[in-house]
C-alpha cells in the first residue's frame, strides 16, 4: 500500500492546525443531532496527494479536508464497479449478500434488498430531512437510457436535484474535441477501439480533452452551486445532504486550466512490469483490456490519457473545495459530519488495465475521509483495512439513529476516536459471484470461483507484481485471510 510520507502527514497537521475553519470541528454543546454532508466522487482512485499514491497531483482541497478529520488510507470498495459498489454503500448490504454484481442490475430485484432501508430512508425515519443532488446511486439517464433510471426512486428522498430519475444536470462537452456519440451514449473523439485489435468497434469509453468553455457550465459545477445554495438556507430540521461529483469519471473532459497543471511532457506514467500478469491465474485476467492498453501504448496516447485523468481529479478537487467553503460559511459549520468517499478505484494502465473491474489494489482502494465534530482529531491517519459497507453503521452510531441488524458492515467509530485501535476484520471486495478479495493490514488475498488464488505482500510489493499464493512459508497468512471469505454468495439477480 502506498502510505503517506512523514512530510505529507506533517503537512496535514499543519494545515489542520492553521485552518481558519477549525471551529467547525468543535461540536455544539446541545442535544441537537449532527447534520451530515455526504460527498461521493466518482472513479477517484488513490492518486490523491494526501494518500501518497501519486507524485505531483494537485488536490489541495481534498488534502485540507483530510487534514480536518480521519483519513483512511486502507479503505476499499465492496465491488469494483459503480452500481454494485454504490448499492452496497447505500444499503449496507455487500454484493455477496445481495447478488448485485454488475452495472445492469436493478437492485430492488434482489430478495435481500427488496425491503432494504437505504441510508436516506433511515435518516428520514429518524427525523432528518434527506435530500441529494448529483450521482449517488448509479443512475446515468443523463448520459444513456440503458440502465439506472429506477434506482433513484423519489421515495428514497425528501427531494432530489435535478430530479430522482435524472440526477445530473445537462453536461457540457468540449467543442474542440469534435466528439461523436457512441451507442451507449458516451462521447468519444479518439479511435481507441477502432481497428483489428478492437474488432472494428469504436470506443465509447475512453476520451479526454480540455474544455475552453466557462467552468460554470459543467455539470459538476452546477451540482455544487445547488449544494451550496442548500447549505445557505435556514432550516428547522437536521439534514442529510448527499452531493455526487461525477468527475473524474470518463470521459476525461475538464476545463483547460486543470490540464495546464500537468504539462504533457512532465506527466509520469504508472509503473508496470513486463510479464506482470504471467503469475496471475486465468480467471484473474478476466476483463483486463489488454487490447486497449496495446493500442494506447502503440499510438503514443498513454501520457495524454494520464494527463486527462489528472486534470479531471483536480477539477473534482476544486468542486470539493467550493462545497467545503460553502459549509464553512453556513450556519451549520459547527455541527455537520463530513464524509467523502469514492465508489471504486481506477486503473490508468496498471496491470494493462483501463477503468476498474479487477480485484487488484488500483480497482479496490478508495479515498475515505470522515470529519466528525467532537470525535475526530485533525490530521488523523488510519491504516486499518476498512470497507465502504462500514459507513452506514458508522453514521447510525454518530447520529444516534437506531442500530440495524441487517447490515454487513461494522461501525468505524472506534477508529474515529482512536485510528490505531485494534481491528482484525479485513476489507472484502467482490467482483462477480464467488470472486473475492480479502485486504488485510499487510496482505491481499484473492480467491476465484475455480479455486485459483493470488496473494500479495503490500509491505514489500505495493504494486502487486508478485503472486505469493503458492509459497509454503505463507500458508498461515493465507489461512488467516481465507477464514474471512463469505460462506455463501447469493446468485446474481436478473438484469431484466
Amino acid at each position: 500500500m502506498h502510505r503517506p510520507s512523514p512530510i505529507i502527514i506533517t503537512l496535514l497537521f499543519v494545515v489542520a492546525g492553521f485552518s481558519p475553519s477549525l471551529n467547525c470541528l468543535i461540536a455544539k454543546k446541545d442535544d441537537a443531532p449532527p447534520n451530515v454532508l455526504f460527498i461521493a466522487v466518482d472513479d477517484l482512485n488513490d492518486w490523491v496527494n494526501c494518500m501518497g499514491g501519486r507524485k505531483g497531483v494537485h488536490t489541495p482541497n481534498l488534502d485540507r479536508l483530510a487534514a480536518r478529520g480521519v483519513l483512511f488510507t486502507n479503505a476499499h470498495c465492496a465491488a469494483p464497479s459503480c452500481n454494485p459498489s454504490r448499492v452496497a454503500m447505500m444499503t449496507g448490504v455487500a454484493p455477496y449478500s445481495s447478488g448485485v454484481y454488475n452495472n445492469g442490475q436493478d437492485w430492488r430485484r434482489s430478495p435481500r434488498l427488496e425491503k432494504a432501508v437505504t441510508i436516506p430512508e433511515h435518516f428520514r425515519s429518524g427525523g432528518y430531512e434527506a435530500y441529494g443532488g448529483g450521482k449517488i446511486f448509479h443512475a446515468l439517464s443523463w448520459i444513456t437510457d440503458s440502465y439506472g433510471k429506477q434506482q433513484n426512486e423519489a421515495g428514497l428522498w425528501d427531494r432530489y436535484w435535478p430530479s430522482p430519475t435524472n440526477p445530473m444536470p445537462d453536461p457540457q462537452w468540449p467543442v474542440a474535441a469534435k466528439a461523436k456519440r457512441g451507442s451507449n451514449g458516451y462521447l468519444y473523439s479518439k479511435p481507441i477501439a477502432v481497428g483489428k485489435s478492437m474488432k472494428g468497434r469504436p470506443s465509447h469509453f475512453l476520451d479526454w480533452a480540455p474544455d475552453n468553455q466557462p467552468e460554470s457550465g459543467t455539470a459538476d459545477y452546477k451540482v455544487i452551486d445547488w449544494a451550496a445554495g442548500e447549505l445557505a438556507k435556514k432550516r428547522n430540521k437536521t439534514f442529510f445532504q448527499a452531493v455526487g461529483i461525477f468527475r473524474p469519471h470518463i470521459p476525461w473532459y475538464a476545463p483547460a486550466k486543470y490540464f495546464n497543471l500537468y504539462p504533457e511532457k512532465e506527466v509520469l506514467l504508472p509503473r508496470i512490469l513486463e510479464g506482470d500478469l504471467d503469475d496471475v491465474p486465468k480467471r484473474g485476467h478476466y476483463g483486463i483490456r489488454k487490447a486497449w492498453h496495446k493500442w494506447i501504448v502503440e499510438n503514443g496516447e498513454w501520457r495524454g490519457a494520464v494527463r486527462g485523468y489528472l486534470a479531471s481529479i483536480s477539477f473534482a478537487d476544486a468542486q470539493v473545495g467550493r462545497l467545503i467553503d460553502a459549509l464553512d460559511s453556513s450556519p451549520y459549520s459547527q455541527n455537520t459530519i463530513i464524509i467523502l468517499w469514492s465508489d471504486h478505484g481506477m486503473h490508468i494502465g496498471e496491470k494493462q488495465q483501463w477503468e476498474k473491474f479487477t480485484l487488484f489494489e488500483e480497482s479496490t482502494r478508495v479515498p475515505l475521509m470522515i470529519v466528525a465534530p467532537g470525535i475526530t482529531k485533525p490530521g488523523s491517519i488510519c491504516e486499518r483495512p476498512v470497507g465502504l459497507v462500514d459507513v452506514y453503521p458508522t453514521l447510525n452510531e454518530l447520529c444516534g439513529l437506531p442500530r440495524r441488524n441487517d447490515l454487513d458492515g461494522v461501525s468505524l467509530v472506534p477508529l474515529l476516536k482512536n485510528p490505531t485501535a485494534p481491528r482484525e476484520r479485513p476489507a472484502i471486495t467482490t467482483w462477480g459471484r464467488n470472486n473475492h478479495s480479502v485486504r488485510g493490514q499487510r496482505y491481499r488475498y484473492i480467491q476465484h470461483p475455480d479455486g485459483t488464488e493470488q496473494l500479495y505482500d503490500h509491505m514489500k510489493d505495493p504494486d502487486e507484481f508478485t503472486n505469493l499464493a503458492d509459497r509454503p512459508g505463507l500458508a498461515s497468512i493465507r489461512r488467516r485471510l481465507v477464514k474471512w471469505l463469505p460462506k455463501e454468495s447469493a446468485p446474481a439477480i436478473s438484469n431484466k
